[in-house]
C-alpha cells in the first residue's frame, strides 16, 4: 500500500455515470427535468413506496416534509441525539424543539424503551435515525405514533437498501422516509436527496415546495418550455428552493443501477473487519436478527485502552483515513445554548462517540486494502 492513500468514502463513479451526465448535458435540459422523473420512478420500484420526490439535498428532504407535515412553531420533535446536525437543525428551522434521546448500546440507534418518557402534550413527530445503515426498532416506533398520534419522518440518509425484517425501507408505511445522495452516501449523486411516502397529496405538496410553490414546476421541460407548452404559471403557495437538477438524477440512475452490488461489497468487508477483529477488545455495532443492514458506516469501538487521536494519527500515517461519525448533539454549543443541556445528559450516546472509529468502507476500495487495514490495526492492538 506504499505511498497510496485509502480514502475513507471515496465513490465509485465508473463512465456509465459519466456518460449518462454527458448525454444529459448534450439533451440540452440540465435543470429538473425528464431524468429526475425518472430518478423517481426508479426509486419507487427499488424501494417498494408509491411516490418519490427528489430534492436538493437530503436535508432539505427532511425540512420540507416535516413542513408539510404541518410542523409548525413551539411544536416538539423527538430525534436522538447521535445523528448529524441535519436532524436536528431542520425541526429548528420550522420553529419547532428538538427534544433529544439516547442510544441502544448495542445497535447505536435511538433507545426506542426512552422515547416515551419524553412525549409531551408538544410532541408532534418522532425523526428515527437509521445510523450508519443499520435499522431502529420501527415496531417500537409505530406503536408510540399510534398511541400519541405522532407523525413519523424516517431519516434514512445512511439506510438505503436496508431492509427491516425483509421490507426496504421506504415502504414500512412512516408518513415519510429521507434518503440523502450526498457524496460519501452508498449511492452517490455529489448533491441530493429523496422524500419517498404512501400519501399522494404530502408528495404533491413537497414537490410544490421544492421550487417556489409554482404549479407543475417539476415539468417545466414540457408543459411550458417544449413546442406545445405555454408560458403561464401560477404560485399557489410560498414554497422555497430545493429541487434536483436533471444532471444529480443522471448520476443517481446509474447509481441505483449498481446499488445492491455496492452493498454487496460492503457487507463483505464488513464481515472482513468483524471475523478478523472480532476478540482483540474492540466492539461493533450489532443488527438485529432478520435485518439487513447497508453497511453505510462500520463503527469500530475502541477499547478504553487505546488513545483515539493516536490510533486515528497512526493510520493515517500508515494511509489510511478514518472518520469520528458523530459527535452527539447535545454536546455541540448551539444545543447546549438552545436546550441546556450538558455532558453527562445522554451517557450512553457519549460512550459509544468516546470509542469510535470509522474505517474505509466503499466499493472504490479492494478486498487487498482491506485487508491492509485489518493488518494495521492488529499491529496497533
Amino acid at each position: 500500500m506504499e505511498n497510496k492513500f485509502i480514502n475513507f468514502a471515496q465513490p465509485l463513479i465508473t463512465d456509465d455515470e459519466i456518460k449518462e451526465v454527458v448525454n444529459t448535458l448534450k439533451s440540452g435540459w440540465i435543470t429538473t427535468g425528464p431524468k429526475v422523473k425518472e430518478f423517481e420512478k426508479r426509486i419507487c420500484d427499488y424501494t417498494g413506496a408509491r411516490y418519490a420526490v427528489a430534492t436538493f439535498s437530503g436535508t432539505s428532504a427532511l425540512f420540507l416534509s416535516l413542513k408539510a407535515l404541518g410542523i409548525k412553531e413551539d411544536d416538539e420533535v423527538i430525534v436522538p441525539t447521535f445523528t448529524f446536525a441535519s436532524t436536528a437543525h431542520v425541526v429548528v428551522h420550522c420553529g419547532a424543539i428538538p427534544v433529544f434521546v439516547d442510544s441502544d448500546p448495542k445497535t447505536f440507534q435511538i433507545d426506542t424503551a426512552m422515547i416515551e418518557e419524553r412525549i409531551t402534550a408538544k410532541t408532534k413527530a418522532i425523526i428515527p435515525v437509521h445510523y450508519g445503515g443499520n435499522l431502529v426498532e420501527m415496531k417500537d416506533i409505530f406503536v408510540l405514533a399510534r398511541k400519541y398520534n405522532l407523525k413519523v419522518i424516517e431519516d434514512a440518509a445512511h439506510a438505503i437498501g436496508s431492509e427491516y425484517q425483509g421490507r426496504k425501507i421506504g415502504s414500512l408505511g412512516s408518513d415519510a422516509t429521507c434518503f440523502s445522495f450526498y457524496a460519501t452516501k452508498n449511492l452517490a449523486t455529489g448533491e441530493g436527496g429523496m422524500v419517498v411516502t404512501g400519501d399522494k397529496e404530502l408528495a404533491d405538496m413537497i414537490r410544490k415546495m421544492t421550487m417556489y410553490g409554482i404549479s407543475d414546476s417539476r415539468e417545466m421541460w414540457d408543459k411550458r418550455y417544449s413546442k406545445a407548452g405555454h408560458w403561464f404559471y401560477d404560485i399557489e403557495m410560498i414554497g422555497y428552493k430545493a429541487n434536483m437538477s436533471d444532471l444529480n438524477a443522471a448520476i443517481g440512475i446509474q447509481q441505483l443501477a449498481k446499488l445492491d452490488y455496492f452493498i454487496g461489497v460492503r457487507q463483505k468487508y464488513s464481515e472482513i473487519y468483524l471475523n478478523k477483529l472480532r476478540g482483540l477488545g474492540y466492539d461493533f455495532m450489532e443488527t438485529k436478527e432478520g435485518n439487513k443492514n447497508s453497511w453505510h458506516l462500520f463503527t469500530l469501538l475502541l477499547p478504553e485502552s487505546i488513545n483515539r487521536d493516536n490510533f486515528t494519527e497512526i493510520l493515517r500515517e500508515h494511509g489510511i483515513g478514518t472518520s469520528v461519525l458523530f459527535r452527539p448533539l447535545h454536546l455541540h454549543s448551539v444545543y447546549a445554548a438552545l436546550l441546556g443541556t450538558k455532558e453527562g445528559d445522554f451517557p450512553v450516546s457519549e460512550s459509544v462517540f468516546n470509542r469510535l472509529v470509522n474505517l474505509p468502507l466503499s466499493p472504490s476500495t479492494n478486498e487487498e486494502e482491506i485487508e491492509y487495514i485489518v493488518k494495521t490495526i492488529k499491529e496497533i492492538n
